[in-house]
């Protein structure tokens, strides 16, 4: 299955679906799709080999958890196609990703733009914290550090049954920060594991810059020293994604480092740093500012959020 659109394209309109969402709700999280748009336009437009997908456009309501009575409860890796052996997997681990996640799913024809409406409502599988019944979700990755164990895990027992599909997982640098990314890692040099990783350096997280919280020095070296291939390019940059993609690393990890911008395309989010996580307004005066700045950025007419 594959977009008409550009990947440029699908980016921008990544942008475009979170702003709009963030303006219309008085908060979101706007730092993250300027930081990562690219990232998971490529996968989804260039990079992952993926099926249709096999669960309506429109999300269901949240089906309850999996149980003997509930015969019917499935992930939300649908919407990334069937897990057939020849079809690319991907883990996103940061799920307060979701938001930019869910936004990708619609540019890319694999959910509806109706689906956004449902964010963050009771009762429904679009959560704001991706679980594992929301769209694009395979597993909950809410402990922030554990999606590259679980994309390793699934890639080694592929790798045993001969699946030529890859595996991929999309990672935020304050992962960096848990010890259990750091044993992942050293599993899949020892293991040969070949999983994929494309992680959003973007320097930020929920409580501050990265470095006010812990200090996590060079990572490259550290990927490296723990057994990874590891390279680091221009995060908003579509061809060097092309071409990291192709680094050798036959029987390691590959982990693609790419810097980011956390206001890259919306500037005025630079008031806020560097508390960028979630942007709730303070005002109605800073919100009917961000309003016309972002869309001006982005090439859009204001949002109409009167109620």
């Amino acid at each position: 299955m594959r977009n008409e659109k550009t990947t440029e394209d699908v980016a921008l309109g990544i942008r475009r679906r979170v702003f709009e969402h963030s303006i219309r709700n008085n908060g979101g999280y706007l730092s993250q799709a300027c930081s990562a748009a690219e990232q998971l336009a490529w996968l989804y437009n260039e990079e992952l080999t993926l099926g249709a997908p096999t669960l309506p456009l429109i999300p269901e309501p949240f089906g309850g958890v999996p149980s003997a009575e509930n015969a019917g409860y499935h992930t939300g890796a649908g919407y990334n196609g069937p897990a057939a052996p020849e079809f690319d997997r991907l883990f996103i681990a940061p799920a307060h990703y979701a938001l930019v996640a869910y936004a990708t799913l619609i540019e890319v024809g694999r959910m509806a733009p109706e689906g956004l409406e449902m964010f963050n409502q009771d009762g429904s599988s679009v959560e704001m914290i991706g679980a594992e019944h929301s769209p694009g979700m395979e597993v909950h990755n809410g402990t922030l550090g554990i999606g590259l164990s679980t994309a390793a895990g699934l890639a080694w027992g592929r790798k045993r049954r001969g699946e030529p599909g890859r595996t991929w997982v999309f990672m935020s640098d304050g992962e960096v920060q848990e010890g259990q990314t750091w044993e992942a890692v050293q599993a899949c040099a020892f293991h040969g594991i070949e999983v994929k990783a494309i992680m959003d350096v973007n320097d930020q997280q929920c409580d501050g810059a990265m470095s006010s919280v812990m200090e996590v020095g060079d990572i490259r070296t550290k990927f490296e020293t723990f057994g990874a291939a590891c390279i680091e390019i221009d995060g908003h940059d579509l061809g060097a994604m092309r071409d990291a993609v192709r680094e050798p690393h036959a029987g390691k990890p590959l982990i693609i480092l790419a810097r980011t911008n956390p206001f890259h395309s919306m500037p005025i989010l630079e008031e806020r740093f560097p508390r960028l996580h979630y942007v709730r307004f303070k005002s109605d005066e800073e919100r009917a500012r961000f309003n016309v700045s972002i869309a001006a950025d982005l090439g859009v007419d204001p949002i109409d959020y009167a109620q």
